[in-house]
């Protein structure tokens, strides 16, 4: 199979609000599929449309080489999914819950009981087994809700948003079990996110906005098509170093947190020169490169926010978008 999902030309109508608009693209066994974009982007639609939950208004998917709307049970039988939203019962144990979903699929006897121990002892939950599920912390939901979706061997797991309120060290618990499946069970993951570090982990990366993909690649060619670096400066007068600034290298400065940020190419040439050249002592310096964050404002000319605010500041994000020509 060269493509274990293809989409073409797929698209979802709510009466006049088009939320999927004519989008197509295909994954590869065994990789990381990444959807970023914002929150209402369209994200969520697609994968209840590739999961059977939605029909398409028109266009076509095959997932696991089946097709979405002629072969739906199968497509069902092929993939796991993690909901944005908690889906568990939490008036049943850890074990009952697993137990539940992997009846669902037809396993029955010895083999769902090892197939449940074995679950339970990749999330590092066996110790939780017979423990309500009302009880557990927001990590430890979500890691039974990924050995749920795994009890009966998919070829694909969709993760819909799934580290989406849980606490960083948790995000990166989850990640290493994510991690451990492509290693050891050749699955292939479809994720959607708008985290900026999860879309790093992917293999291959669709940024979705308004409903349309508006751009694919992998996150190293995606950022290479942005070539300045961000400097971020605080010296012991910054109204003069601006000045310096556009009067010997004819760049503009804009304010920025206590300092001021420019953009510059070449960083490793340009600030040893600037650093001996500066009449005004520097307190402070960093650097900043492209980032995931920077190409989706340069394709379209605004922040991807989350519950923890955006990844640049306003006058990084205003530099970002006017220097490299944001649509909106």
């Amino acid at each position: 199979m060269d493509s274990i999902i293809q989409v073409e030309n797929l698209t979802r109508d709510y009466q006049s609000f088009r939320a999927v608009d004519n989008i197509s693209f295909s994954v590869n066994p065994g990789t990381t599929f990444g959807f970023l974009g914002p929150n209402g982007a369209g994200k969520t639609t697609t994968i209840k449309m590739l999961c059977t939950l939605l029909r398409p208004t028109s266009g076509s998917a095959t997932v696991a080489g089946y097709n979405v709307l002629t072969d739906p049970m199968k497509v069902r039988q092929s993939l796991g999914i993690i909901f944005q939203d908690p889906t568990l019962d939490d008036r049943l144990t850890a074990y009952e819950n697993l137990k539940f979903h992997g009846i669902l699929y037809g396993w029955h006897g010895p083999n769902l009981e090892k197939q449940i121990g074995e679950m339970l002892e990749l999330v590092s939950l066996s110790d939780k087994k017979d423990d309500f599920v009302r009880t557990f912390s927001g990590g430890m939901k979500r890691r039974l809700e990924l050995a749920r979706g795994l009890i009966h061997t998919p070829k694909i797991l969709f993760l819909d948003e799934p580290t989406i309120g849980l606490d960083p060290q948790t995000r990166v618990h989850l990640w290493d079990y994510f991690a451990r499946l492509k290693k050891e069970r050749e699955i292939t993951l479809f994720l959607t996110t708008h985290y900026m570090e999860e879309a790093e982990n992917c293999d291959k990366i669709a940024i979705m906005d308004h409903g349309k993909i508006v751009a694919m690649d992998t996150p190293s060619r995606l950022k290479s098509q942005l070539q300045g670096t961000l400097i971020f400066l605080k010296t012991e007068d910054d109204v003069k170093t601006k000045e310096f600034l556009k009067q010997r290298y004819q760049l503009t400065a804009e304010d920025d947190e206590g300092g001021i940020v420019f953009e510059v190419n070449a960083p490793e040439k340009w600030l040893p020169n600037f650093l001996k050249d500066s009449p005004i002592p520097v307190v402070k310096l960093n650097l900043q490169r492209p980032s995931l964050e920077d190409v989706f404002i340069h394709l379209t000319g605004r922040e991807i926010r989350d519950e923890e605010g955006t990844w640049l500041s306003s006058a990084r994000a205003l530099m970002r978008k006017n220097r490299h020509g944001g649509r909106r």
